[in-house]
């Protein structure tokens, strides 16, 4: 057991959550909502025009998001998680085996027990956090016809890897890259990659539209019958060739959609010296360990996730975070459980993963967003080290 030094008692003693004075003076937000005038005179020129459903600025929205991320087409619907819902309709039939990460969100595996298929967890690579291919390829059996990805908190996967072994085996690539918005690997957008590639724009996300998704593909074909999809089956007006749903966007989406490509790319490179300052702050405390970026990846840092090494410290990963917040650092956990520890995946579930709940664990994630002012970054970096010697063994 940690016997306590009267050093190591005062220091904790000084953490503002013990009573002692707070390194930052005000709360520095994890995450900034980022609506500009020109955002909202995009949503307000749709709202007077009386023109509301989808039209002309989602047009104009898909085809530059197309551009952007690499892709010969972009399908802008109602959310992300309608998007891989009609990636997965459209790929993958009920009764397939899917491989799917088991650190995740929970839409990646949920959309795939909707459509009826067998969601196969696999555990994370311990130093990127996105799907472990070695633990994919060992539960590869003759039912898989599909590999779902995360580009969990804006990383991305090994691409060049998933395509190898998704030709090796025949499978269908799903990435969900919600997360990843201008995420490259190889010098190529994301959108160049598997079958198709889904994203949404939740208000916290790199780029919001309030709500939406995007569908990217290559496949003709494919998109084709995704644009069907989300609107009713519909191939011309009225004349309706297949089942579909309603995951139209609308043109008030659309417009603040377009508006904020504009400055996505300034937007990402400030997330990214962010990102890069507090790896330099992380990488000199011991005990904590910084985020990896796979290699021949550009991650864009949609978060910030700090793994703590357990074994280097007298405190749990919240009793850390809970004294990070009294230091005025807002701190969130993404996510407290994998996906096996979820009860709505009982029945699908064999074996839990020994890095995925380690990382529901280990990990946090401090602010990184682009709107970060001033010295919040040191004050930043100020509160992990004094929080981390307080309690360090």
């Amino acid at each position: 057991m940690h016997e306590q030094t009267a050093s190591s008692a005062d220091a904790i003693a000084s953490l503002a959550v013990k009573g002692g004075v707070a390194v930052s003076p005000q709360t520095i937000p994890i995450i900034k909502v980022d609506i500009t005038d020109d955002d909202i005179e995009a949503a307000v020129a749709v709202l007077r025009s009386g023109m509301l459903a989808q039209g002309p600025r989602v047009a104009e929205f898909e085809e530059r998001f197309a551009a952007l991320t690499g892709a010969r087409h972009a399908i802008a619907c109602a959310n992300g998680t309608c998007a891989l819902q009609l990636a997965y309709e459209l790929l993958i039939e009920p009764g397939d085996e899917v491989l799917c990460p088991a650190w995740t969100y929970i839409a990646t595996a949920s959309m795939l027990v909707a459509r009826g298929a067998k969601p196969i967890f696999v555990d994370a690579d311990p130093e990127t956090y996105c799907i472990d291919l070695e633990d994919a390829r060992r539960k590869i059996t003759p039912r898989t016809t599909a590999i779902a990805t995360t580009l969990i908190y804006g990383n991305p996967v090994d691409m060049e890897g998933v395509e190898n072994l998704a030709v090796e085996h025949e499978l269908s690539v799903i990435h969900d890259a919600a997360q990843a918005h201008l995420a490259t690997f190889g010098g190529r957008g994301i959108g160049a990659f598997g079958d198709c590639a889904t994203y949404s724009f939740y208000p916290t996300k790199n780029m919001t539209c309030g709500e939406g998704g995007m569908v990217t593909t290559n496949d003709d074909d494919l998109a084709s019958r995704i644009r069907a999809f989300r609107s009713h089956g519909e191939t011309e007006k009225y004349l309706h060739t297949s089942i579909g749903y309603n995951y139209r966007m609308t043109d008030v989406e659309g417009a603040m959609g377009a508006s904020q490509l504009k400055r996505l790319a300034n937007v990402t490179a400030q997330r990214r010296r962010n990102a890069s300052r507090l790896t330099e702050m992380v990488s000199g405390i011991e005990g904590l360990v910084a985020p990896r970026t796979t290699p021949g990846g550009e991650h864009v840092f949609h978060l910030y996730a700090i793994r703590l090494d357990l074994d280097r410290f007298s405190c749990t990963r919240d009793e850390f975070i809970d004294a990070l917040r009294a230091e005025g650092v807002a701190c969130a956990v993404h996510y407290p459980r994998s996906l096996t520890r979820q009860p709505a995946f009982e029945a699908y579930v064999t074996e839990h993963l020994p890095v995925s709940d380690h990382l529901a664990r280990a990990l946090f994630c401090v602010p990184v967003h682009h709107a970060l002012e001033g010295g919040q970054l040191d004050f930043v970096g100020a509160a992990l080290a004094k929080v981390a010697d307080a309690y360090r063994i």
